[in-house]
Order: structure tokens, then sequence, then C-alpha cells
């Protein structure tokens, strides 16, 4: 599985979504069961539809030369849909894999973790238990060749890394690996399996009495993963809750549901949705949540979408916990998944889903303008919407009411009860450049490298956190090293910017131990502001008449 360096907190990302927004198009659909009338007679395709049907059956019999049309039908379809909504789409067979990969939570590969910062394939943490575990694979190593081909140093990418790498469960890959230490090149043999696709990214106690849940999507077995982490978090003294859904694009509609089920009363609407014949399927709390009693924030931004939209709009239209963040991406169509005889499938939208309190949070759109969606997140920017709530203008025929007298707003995403704006304060060029060129990334590996026998002796946060905490001059070397790759020190830049690129590299370092993603975030949070802020945020924000939240500046 191929692990990206990410930095989720600062300008570089807020960059990233905007140039990414499109990639959430299509990405969120109902539980793929049939549905009535799906397979369409032909009278009822319409005089147009009749018409398209000939002009195909005329193409396969008269056209003066031989056309395929299945190839016409691939670039057909597209079009048609692209005409609905911009959640609407077609999935050719090439991609249903990877389409679906993430919902179902597995795949079949050798269960590595791995980044290609430098051109080679660097091993940062091998799935415990998994086929690459049982062969002998250790973290650190490089993968040199795969079935005897060279992959490293030659430009490889990282999609026919994977494509190579990845083969149906019970199949062998041979891997060449270099090693630190061993002069030659380490042979193994790995037995593909099947590798399960976690929802949660870390699940750990932040501070004494509260945990902190970060969830990337809402997978076939996320309410699964929820209840196992929640548990565990409540047996280490959990009270309170802060739920990250920032750039969760969304997923399956049920797991929204169990999951709400899960903090709130009996007979708490939860939400419902509306099909074109305005018949509505309602979703209430059924009272067996175990988590009634948890003080819960959820923190979310633009990147959240869809069923991160429907679990963050049931908590704050039941005034049961305090949304945080910036307003959300506002994805309020509800997709199902239709099958093809060839293995290719469409996604169509069928229904509009609603808060309890009756709000549509879906933006405008025109279709047909994919571009115009596409940019919304753009504009924002360009608005100043991530930096200033007072930007942010709602239409007074869309403002709602919450049971405890909370005016809440439809009609394009969720808008938080506290609204924390982006930070670029400490922001210098020399952080830039450094983060920019990933030197601080690949510093990262490096050290993880130097110190290997160390990070892999680590099994808990504690034991992280004094290890990184001994090594007081990180921040020196990190200069240092940035120095050797034509990054002169700035000193004045690098004071102000000090606790972004020391909160870095204690994360990126952190993600090279056994404790993967939650080693990350125990130590990038102390430079985001939006979970500093919700920890200084207990129980229900005061009302606010103006529905914009409070700002933090």
């Amino acid at each position: 599985m191929y692990k990206n360096s990410k930095f989720t907190i600062l300008l570089p990302l807020i960059v990233a979504v905007c140039l990414a927004a499109g990639a959430v198009l299509g990405m969120f659909l109902v539980p793929r069961t049939a549905v009535p009338g799906s397979s369409v007679p032909e009278r009822a395709l319409g005089a147009g539809g009749a018409k398209l049907t000939k002009v195909m059956q005329l193409i396969n019999t008269l056209y003066v030369d031989p056309v395929s049309t299945d190839s016409i039908t691939e670039q057909v379809i597209p079009m048609l849909l692209e005409e609905l909504d911009p959640h609407s789409v077609y999935i050719p067979v090439d991609n249903m894999a990877q389409a679906n990969e993430a919902l179902d939570g597995e795949f079949d590969g050798i269960g590595v973790m791995f980044n290609m910062a430098t051109d080679t394939v660097i091993v940062l943490n091998v799935i415990s238990g998994g086929p690459s575990a049982r062969a002998g694979v250790l973290n650190g190593d490089r993968i040199i060749t795969i079935d005897d081909s060279l992959v490293a140093g030659v430009r490889f990418g990282q999609d026919n890394v994977m494509k190579r790498l990845r083969g149906p469960r019970g199949t062998e890959v041979k891997l060449g690996l270099e090693r630190r230490g061993v002069r030659e090149l380490v042979p193994i043999t790995v037995t593909r399996g099947v590798i399960p696709i976690k929802s949660i990214d870390a699940a750990f106690m932040l501070a004494p009495g509260v945990g902190y849940l970060k969830l990337t999507a809402f997978s076939r077995n996320s309410h699964k993963e929820i209840s196992e982490a929640l548990a565990a978090l409540r047996g280490e003294g959990m009270r309170r809750l802060i739920f990250d859904l920032r750039g969760n694009t969304g997923g399956f509609l049920d797991q929204a549901i169990l999951i709400a089920n899960e903090f709130l009363p009996a007979d708490k609407l939860i939400v419902y949705t509306e099909d074109r014949f305005r018949k509505r399927a309602v979703e209430y709390s059924d009272g067996t949540g175990r988590y009634q009693d948890l003080e819960l924030d959820i923190l979310i931004d633009e990147g959240s979408a869809s069923s991160s939209e429907i679990l963050a709009g049931a908590i704050q239209d039941n005034d049961r916990g305090t949304i945080i963040g910036r307003r959300s991406f506002g994805k309020g169509l509800v997709q199902q998944q239709f099958p093809f005889s060839d293995g290719s499938a469409m996604r169509l939208t069928i229904a509009r889903y609603y808060t309890p309190t009756g709000r549509c949070i879906q933006k405008p759109y025109v279709p047909g303008d994919e571009e115009g969606y596409r940019s919304d997140i753009a504009n924002r920017m360009r608005h100043s919407e991530l930096f200033s709530a007072d930007s942010i203008r709602f239409d007074d025929s869309l403002r709602y009411e919450t049971p405890g007298g909370r005016v809440v707003y439809g009609g394009g995403g969720i808008m938080p009860d506290v609204f924390v704006p982006a930070d670029t304060s400490d922001v210098t060029p020399y952080f830039l450049e450094v983060t920019g060129r990933n030197i601080l990334y690949q510093y990262t590996i490096d050290y993880a490298d130097r110190h290997r026998d160390a990070l892999n002796a680590v099994q808990t946060l504690p034991e992280l956190q004094a290890l990184l905490d001994a090594d007081t001059r990180l921040l020196d070397d990190f200069v240092a090293y940035a120095a050797r790759r034509g990054v002169a020190p700035r000193a004045s830049q690098i004071d102000r910017s000090r606790n972004l690129l020391t909160a870095q590299l204690r994360a990126y370092i952190g993600r090279n131990t056994k404790l993967d993603d939650v080693g990350f975030y125990a130590n990038i949070y102390t430079i985001d502001n939006v979970m500093l802020r919700a920890l200084e945020t207990p129980g229900l924000p005061s009302l606010d008449t103006t529905g914009h939240g409070h700002e933090e500046e």
C-alpha cells in the first residue's frame, strides 16, 4: 500500500485540497443493493431513449466501415452522466477495483506501507501478521527488484510498483531487498494475501480523559472498527471524544447511520432521503448506542463530504455535540451503484439526503458544468472563507433551528459551531522550501535508517515521545541536512517556523514506527489549530443567532 507523505494542517494541504476537490466526485454511495425498477422497460426510455437506441443499431448494421460499438458506448455513457449532476459517474472495468477498494475495506497484496520519496521503494511499515511480515520483510528495507525486474533508481512509477506487488491471493512475488548492514540483496518470496484497509487512521488518548479518533472513510467495516476503538479508549479512561472527519470524503450511508446511533438517545432523527417521487426513507436512533454519555466534538473542513456531513449534521441538529473547524464540502446527493455485465458500473444519483432539521446541504451546481463545481473550494479560498467566517453568506430562506435553539443553514455544507480559520502565520519561505522540495520528509527517512533499531523497539506512545524528547538536537541536525542539500539556514525564519518544523519532524519519524499514523497524529496536533481549539472547547458553544458560529483568530 502506497503511503504518501502528508501534511494535513497548513497551507500546502489547503492548496492541495483545491487541486484535488474533484477527486471526491462520485465516491459516496449507499449499499449496493437491487433497486426496484432498475431493469428499465423500453417504453420508459421515451422518444430520446428510443432515438439513441436506433442510432446505435444503425451504426452497428449500416455504417460504411466496421465500428466497435463497445468503444462508442464507453465514450457516450460518461458524456450522458455529465449532464445530470457532478456525482453520477461511469466506472470502466479497469477502474472498478480501485474505486471499490477503500469502501470494501480490503485488497489482495503483500501487506506493506511504502514510499518512493527517493525514487526507491522504501518499506515504512510491515503490516503485522500480513504476508510480508510472515516472509521476513522488515521496516526500512528497500525494494530493489520485483520478480527480477529492477524498480529502484529507474523512475519506475508508484502505480507500476503497486501493480507489480498486488495480485490474486495465493500467488507469489519475488523481492530483492536492500537491507542496512547486509551487502548483498536479500531475496524473499512473499505469498500474496488479503490485506485489510483500515478506515481509522488513528485512535489514542490525546490528554487525560480525552480520546482522539481520525476516520478517513466510511467503508464497509467502519462501524465495527469504531466500536472496537471506542471501547479501547473508554477502557483507558476516555470521557470525551474528539472525532476528526477532516478530509473524509464519505462512503457508505449505512455506516454513517450506525455510527451516529452510537452517540444519540432513542428516537432521534439521524437522516432522511427523498427520491424523485418524494418517497422518503427515514432513519432514527434506536437507543442502543453505547456512547450517549460521551462528550463529543466533531472536526470538519472543506474536505469533509457526504457521509461525514450526514454524521456531523445529525450530531449538530440534535444538539448532541460541538462541530469545530471550517464549512464542509456540501454533498447532499445519494448514489446507487449499478453493475454492468462486463464488470463496469454506473453510480447514479437516486436521492437527496436531509439532516434532522430538514436541511439539504448540497451546494449549488449547474448540470454539465463539472469544472465550475470542481472550482468551488478554490473560490472559497479566493473569497477568504478559509480564513474568516465573515466572508460566508447564507440565504435566509435556508435558515433552520435546532431543538436547542441553534441557528443552522442549508444549501452548501455544514457550518461548524466553532469556526477555526486556517493558520499560516508561522509559514516562512524557509519552511515552504524544505517541505516543498521534500527535504524535510527525506530527512525523516534518513533519520529512521540511522535509528532503525531504536524505532523498531518502540511499542507505545510514551516510548516514542521519550525517544524523541531525548534527541535535543533534532532540529539542528535537520537544518544541517537541509544545508547540505542547498537550502541555506535562515535563522530568523527557522526560529519563526520552529514549532512547525519540529512537529513535522517528530510526526514523520513517529510514522516510521509500529505506531504508524498514531505516531504521526500524536505529534502533529501541536501545530493543528483546529485540534488545539477543540481541546479548549468543552461542552456546547453558546448559541449564535447569526448562524456563523464563533470565530477564532
